[in-house]
């Protein structure tokens, strides 16, 4: 009777392929996190710049041709917004900041330019926002824009963060191997903590502005 062993049956089968999956995406999260936290000079020069230039945006004044051009650039995107029903916001919001989280991390491949300038047109954007906001409304209004940069702005930072870090590959001897480590563990940090970031955002700053609306 020894001889014989016993096959598992479907069930076990089943919980035992949850059981390797749920360790193998827990082994993942672990690694994606690792990678940030060994980015993070990376990722706090990004948010020094980021903030610099929010700074600058707000208190520095702009020549009267380039605000006009940021007014215009306001105006248009509170038209593409106009009517839209509460999901077609929250798909609207995410897939904006899905586009510039994902396209600022992977251009940073060249030589970790794109994000940092990434980095200040945002900061500068949201200085520049919230000096308007703060003209209508005084400057208890950021309070109100707290809620819409919580999971935003982490999510955006990172990927940035991890863009520059792309680009310091041409500064290793092994530069294609770097490369390709450094793609890789970006790209997983980007789906596997990134995206869950960026849809949260999206599902709450669609409903605020819904709601506002």
């Amino acid at each position: 009777m020894g001889f014989f062993k016993k096959e598992p049956t479907m069930v076990e089968k089943t919980k035992n392929k949850m059981t390797k999956k749920k360790g193998n995406l827990k082994s993942e999260y672990k690694e994606s996190w690792n990678y940030i936290k060994d980015s993070r000079f990376f990722i706090y020069a990004v948010i020094i710049i980021f903030f610099l230039f929010a700074f600058l945006g707000f208190f520095i004044s702009l020549p009267e041709s380039v605000a006009e051009q940021l007014l215009n650039f306001f105006a248009e995107l509170l038209k593409k917004t106009e009517g839209m029903s509460h999901i077609e916001l929250i798909k609207f919001i995410f897939f904006n900041n899905l586009q510039s989280s994902f396209l600022g991390m992977i251009f940073g491949a060249v030589l970790g330019i794109f994000p940092v300038l990434s980095a200040i047109a945002n900061g500068y954007i949201l200085g520049f926002a919230s000096f308007l906001s703060v003209g209508e409304g005084g400057f208890l209004v950021l309070w109100r824009l707290l809620p819409h940069g919580i999971f935003e702005l982490p999510a955006v930072f990172i990927s940035l963060g991890l863009g520059v870090k792309l680009g310091t590959f041409i500064f290793h001897k092994n530069k294609t191997e770097t490369f390709k480590e450094y793609l890789f563990k970006s790209l997983k940090v980007f789906f596997l903590i990134v995206l869950p970031l960026l849809i949260l955002a999206g599902i709450i700053e669609g409903s605020l502005i819904f709601l506002a609306g």
